[in-house]
């Protein structure tokens, strides 16, 4: 059996009592915890076994990042319930208490034989077959809080003890990003929101993690419903004097968060991403096509169908700009625009993907209240046309004719996009308004639409299949 050069014990808890000392946290936005722990106790060289108390372990992912160390073997315990404690206590005496029909209770010794099924022996040398009444444990048979036996082989000797897994569901971020609209700029600023769900941490540094990374194993079967659960708490913190430092890793971002942070489950901590920066934007107004992306396009009822008119945000990112060079996590776009008092109304809202530095940022805010639509189809016909190749099955042809009224109740005119997208063969033989080429699958109509007024575009299109 190797020599066991070094044992202690060491409070290591996120769940129950705050994680104390050098603590290091990597925060991914679907709950998984990169958790890194700087233990004082110097390894070494050889084998070194250490007991840990941790809460919410996965053994399976701990590991030493510290490459003069490797992990050799951990065994995970959790705290003690009654049964592990009985189990515990089989051939031992133990006090239980039963209340008295009358009121008060009394006090029972008996001893622990076998629990399934369940068998006591009292003084006079009688059998129990049920238990006694509420057991009493001492406290060599209760462990208070989870822990892991650790043993690691190190090359040399270290003068600390680096460990890190990975918990899962244990916190999580999301990014929320404030655009004031004020003429033809905005303010943009951006906040990173962190909540503990089980995590209790004290002092500890910590990185938001922006970035599509695979998620191959579960949560760890069988944890109790108490580890589970969150401890919902009405309050928040919000951190201010310093906005994150961003770099990259792989193929993520990592935002290094300003200070030590402490988490609390249930308690938010908010932290700015990046100062306020004033930005040009662009602001559109686009009906989507009648166009099936792909398939039989239908023939449809002679009635007009309203159209939702889509309201389109479009923030410039150039390169070579504060806000331009900056990556964005995806997160929550909120639009606020002040009303005739000057107070912020929120006038859109949109969820955003990651956007690499350079790139605009773009999204759909909702749809527009005073610019309207309705669109009807004037014509539909199908003829059959020759297979390219014998053999082949024929083919159709379908011809259709659309006819989109733009109606406008604001007071100054307005621009509004109509776009037809399909993927195959097929393309616009007339239209009232020219059609502009976005890619090989996208035409754009760009509509000028008169204040309080109205303006009408038609347009044919053919499609084989």
């Amino acid at each position: 059996m190797a020599q066991i050069t070094a044992s202690v014990v060491v409070a290591f808890v996120a769940g129950i009592a705050p994680i104390a000392g050098q603590t290091s946290l990597s925060i991914y936005g679907d709950g998984r915890v990169v958790v890194r722990r700087a233990l004082p106790q110097p390894l070494e060289k050889g084998r070194n076994l250490l007991t840990l108390k941790l809460e919410g372990l996965d053994p399976a992912t701990l590991f030493s990042p510290d490459t003069a160390v490797a992990l050799v073997s951990a065994t995970a315990r959790p705290a003690t319930d009654q049964a592990a404690a009985m189990e515990r206590a089989v051939g031992q005496t133990l006090a239980f208490v039963r209340p008295r029909a009358g009121g008060g209770a009394d006090t029972v010794r008996a001893t622990v034989v076998r629990v399934v099924p369940p068998q006591y022996r009292l003084p006079d040398g009688r059998f129990l077959l049920s238990e006694p009444g509420e057991p009493l444990f001492p406290a060599d048979l209760v462990r208070t809080m989870p822990e892991a036996t650790v043993t690691l082989e190190a090359t040399r000797n270290r003068p600390r003890t680096d460990l890190a897994y990975v918990m899962i569901g244990a916190a999580r971020w999301e990014a929320v990003y404030h655009v004031i609209l004020a003429g033809a700029k905005c303010q943009v600023s951006g906040a990173a929101t962190v909540t503990s769900d089980s995590l209790r941490v004290d002092s500890a540094e910590v990185q938001l993690v922006a970035g599509s990374i695979n998620r191959a194993r579960a949560a760890s079967q069988g944890r109790p419903a108490w580890l589970q659960r969150q401890a919902m708490q009405l309050s928040a913190v919000v951190v201010t004097g310093g906005e994150a430092g961003e770099e990259a890793v792989g193929e993520t971002h990592v935002y290094q968060l300003p200070g030590r942070l402490s988490l609390t489950p249930g308690a938010p901590v908010t932290v700015a991403l990046f100062p306020a920066a004033d930005v040009a934007y662009a602001q559109e107004f686009v009906v989507p096509g009648a166009l099936p992306w792909q398939g039989f396009v239908q023939q449809s009822p002679a009635e007009p169908n309203r159209v939702a008119v889509q309201v389109w945000y479009t923030l410039k990112r150039a390169r070579g700009t504060a806000f331009g060079e900056r990556p964005l996590p995806g997160g929550t776009v909120q639009v606020f625009q002040a009303d005739s008092a000057g107070r912020l109304q929120l006038v859109g809202e949109a969820r955003s993907d990651h956007t690499a530095p350079g790139r605009d940022l773009r999204v759909q805010s909702g749809d527009a209240f005073d610019v309207t639509a309705e669109r009807v189809q004037t014509d539909y016909g199908q003829e059959p046309i020759p297979p390219p190749k014998r053999g082949l099955p024929a083919r159709q042809r379908i011809t259709a004719a659309y006819k989109v009224t733009i109606t406008n109740a604001k007071s100054q005119p307005v621009s509004v996009d109509v776009r037809e997208a399909r993927f195959g063969v097929w393309r616009v033989t007339e239209s009232s308004i020219p059609a502009e080429k976005l890619s090989a699958t996208e035409v754009r109509f760009r509509v000028s639409v008169p204040a309080n007024g109205d303006a009408t575009l038609t347009y044919t299109v053919q499609t084989e299949s």
